[in-house]
């Protein structure tokens, strides 16, 4: 598969995405409307609601992101080696220059947003500026702007915004549940006559409960497949896999936390950056154990 088909196929792929948490959405609504006896209201409530809350999520996620990691723009006047580095992988890469922050910590970690090449930033923590070798760094780099240029950071975009969404309405279904009303509006007895409406509805509200993490599962899923991409994709750009496997070393053992990070950014990171993550069940991190990325990029030494 070429780098070009696998751009072609995020490219669909955030489409579909869009379209499956839209219909999650408004099944989530639907359900709320059979619980609370509102019939079809809620789901055109939901539509209405979600189509321009994705749009500005989906314009402003970078930004989001951006801020919650404590993230500050820097640029060719005060950060010249860095803004070399970067300019002359994206020659190579036959992208525009994004921009580039970065973030007061001492941990070794880094990430991309953005919709697509023209409007992208990556963002360093210091300790990868300060920590890292000249051929490591141009690794942790190489990988990021391969997320840009393989349309990655579209994808993880759409999914961020998503899976906050369907987060936000699993939480005002129970708000309202609890706090407006405590239920359905006909009397109770009604439903107990009807074995099969109970059933119904124990089943919306099972379904209600777990359709936030069936969005955080599809979320790590499609991160660590792009991890493995970008690895790959970045080592074409430098030439050199050992720059990027001395990085992940490194990141491997580093003893820094990043002090703010969300479940929500977590993924778009290079690596976990909240330690101990990847000792738990594989199904629940949002990346590839590190020993494993490291031994896919030894084989094509």
């Amino acid at each position: 598969m070429t780098l070009y088909t696998q751009i072609d196929r995020n490219k669909r792929r955030t489409f579909f995405l869009v379209f499956f948490f839209i219909l999650l959405i408004l099944a989530i609504a639907y359900v709320y409307g059979l619980f609370m006896e509102e019939g079809y209201f809620t789901v055109i409530v939901a539509a209405a609601v979600v189509v321009p809350l994705s749009l500005i999520g989906y314009y402003s996620a970078d930004k989001v992101a951006l801020f919650s990691a404590g993230a500050h723009s820097v640029n060719r006047e005060n950060a010249k080696p860095l803004y070399n580095l970067v300019e002359n992988l994206c020659i190579t890469a036959g992208i525009p220059v994004p921009k580039i922050y970065l973030i007061d910590s001492p941990a070794i970690n880094a990430f991309a947003v953005g919709r697509d090449p023209k409007h992208a930033a990556i963002a360093l923590t210091r300790g990868s500026a300060t920590r890292l070798t000249k051929t490591e760094l141009e690794g942790v780099i190489a990988h990021e702007l391969s997320h840009i240029k393989n349309y990655d950071t579209r994808l993880m975009t759409a999914v961020v915004v998503f899976v906050g969404l369907v987060i936000l309405l699993r939480d005002l279904f129970f708000r309202g549940r609890f706090f407006l009303g405590g239920g359905r509006k006909k009397d109770n007895r009604e439903g107990a006559g009807n074995p099969l409406g109970a059933i119904l509805l124990i089943l919306g509200l099972i379904f209600i409960l777990l359709s936030p993490l069936f969005a955080k599962l599809i979320q790590f899923a499609i991160s660590r497949q792009r991890e493995f991409l970008a690895d790959s994709s970045g080592v074409l750009l430098t030439r050199y896999p050992q720059g990027l496997i001395g990085a992940l070393k490194k990141i491997e053992t580093d003893e820094y936390i990043l002090p703010r990070t969300s479940d929500a950014t977590a993924h778009l990171f290079i690596a976990n950056p909240f330690k101990g993550g990847e000792r738990f069940h594989r199904l629940f991190s949002t990346h590839p154990p590190i020993l494993e990325r490291i031994q896919a990029l030894e084989k094509t030494m």
